[in-house]
């Protein structure tokens, strides 16, 4: 296997010169004083990603038996201060680009690169895109247009491979009643984490659920996060895929100290419907998940359970991560009818004088999922662990290193694959401004 992090090369220049071009903007930007309030911060992200379908041949009918690639990716995140006054403008921006260190055509399709589009088919040698996002602030209330990264129960953006997915459209967040947060956006495209090209937003199609490319004109959403005190927030959501679904979700947050440690609830529960002309046609789903954890001394111990009711999988728009405790490495375990469970162990070395260690490892396993076409009963596992260092001082003081693996089996074949995964991540966050 070739080493998954070689230098880039100079054919990569042209994708690197669009990052250039962000980064020269913030200079000019920390000059002026409409900028004084400006920050600009750059993460360079090493990401090398091998999943293994364990078909043990080099083809199947669902596509290639192995993806393994490995990519260098930046990410500039700058946001400006405002103008004075009772209004207040201001402009954000977001620069992105991406290089493959390795890769070949019978290995490609791992999420990190664009596919090539060539014969055979492969990966780009890199690839870059940029957004800018408008805002105005009056008081507490900011409004922003533009290039989104939404991090809401409805619509959490996926940054699970070498850069992120953007969103666009317009959202306002206000903030004038204490304790409580309101927000309300309509957002109308997206930019997949491994594209260039804005698309229509739409529905996923994980596993075959929905039919691939039911897109909409927009996607609606508004919610309310009330902080009742410092152990209880209680949260309500609400969006819609214009013509293909509905959904409501009712969330509360809890922590309690219990002897020497802190327990913690997080419960969620997620309804939806087909909406209007029902593009994607009959959804009915209902999604429950907890999560119970207790911390004490560096350890913190999790038990989560989550249940699907009705004749459908979960709906939740592509691009995005479903927001379900049992969501995790490859899986999310929101097949029709799915029953699942989970158990979990974090580590914080610090406990024992080592700084910047951290361990995690937990096991899911789901059952009675309804099979389409089939009266098997559906079951699947996962198992993932990850250990992750963040370098303390010297010359690579603050580089991260994770590394993860994940082991996933299915008894349904003809909709899921069993997969060997292991993923190796490097990220350095450093400041411009």
């Amino acid at each position: 296997m070739r080493p998954p992090f070689p230098l880039i090369t100079p054919r990569q220049s042209f994708g690197f010169g669009a990052l250039v071009l962000c980064a020269g903007f913030t200079a000019q930007a920390q000059a002026g004083g409409f900028f004084e309030d400006t920050t600009a911060k750059i993460e360079s992200r090493t990401v090398y990603f091998n999943r293994d379908f364990r078909d043990g041949h080099t083809s199947s009918d669902q596509g290639a038996s192995k993806r393994e690639e490995s990519a260098q990716g930046f990410i500039l995140n700058l946001q400006s201060g405002y103008t004075e006054g009772t209004v207040g403008f201001g402009i954000d921006a977001l620069g992105m680009a991406g290089f493959q260190l390795d890769s070949s055509p019978d290995r490609s399709n791992s999420g990190l690169l664009p596919s090539s589009g060539d014969n055979p088919r492969g990966s780009k040698g890199q690839y870059a895109k940029m957004g800018l996002t408008a805002k105005v602030k009056v008081s507490d209330t900011v409004l922003k247009y533009g290039a989104l990264l939404p991090d809401l129960p409805l619509l959490k953006y996926n940054d699970g491979r070498l850069l992120p997915t953007m969103f666009n459209g317009a959202m306002l967040t206000s903030k004038e009643v204490k304790d409580l947060t309101f927000m309300a956006a309509r957002l109308d495209k997206y930019t997949a984490r491994d594209s260039t090209d804005s698309q229509d937003i739409r529905v996923h199609c994980k596993n075959k659920r929905y039919a691939c490319n039911t897109t909409a004109d927009h996607f609606d959403m508004y919610g309310f996060d009330y902080k009742i005190n410092d152990r209880l927030t209680a949260q309500y959501h609400y969006a819609e895929l214009e013509d293909i679904y509905r959904q409501h979700f009712v969330g509360l947050l809890a922590n309690q100290p219990l002897g020497d440690g802190v327990l913690k609830a997080d419960l969620r529960l997620l309804k939806s419907a087909d909406s209007g002309d029902a593009k994607a046609g009959s959804i009915d789903n209902r999604a429950l998940s907890g999560m119970l954890s207790y911390g004490i001394s560096g350890h913190t111990f999790s038990a989560g359970w989550q249940r699907m009711n009705g004749d459908n999988s979960m709906p939740y728009l592509d691009g995005s991560n479903p927001y379900l405790v049992n969501y995790v490495q490859v899986n999310d375990f929101a097949a029709a009818q799915e029953r699942s469970w989970q158990l979990r162990y974090d580590y914080d070395f610090k406990a024992i004088g080592i700084n910047g260690l951290s361990f995690l490892t937990r096991y899911v396993n789901g059952d009675h999922i309804k099979v389409p076409g089939s009266d098997q009963e559906g079951k699947e596992w996962e198992r993932d662990s990850e250990l992750k260092y963040v370098i303390q001082s010297g010359t690579f003081k603050d580089v991260s290193l994770r590394l993860r693996n994940a082991t996933y089996r299915t008894n349904y074949e003809k909709f899921a694959r069993d997969v060997d995964e292991t993923r190796l991540i490097v990220s350095y966050n450093f400041s411009v401004l």
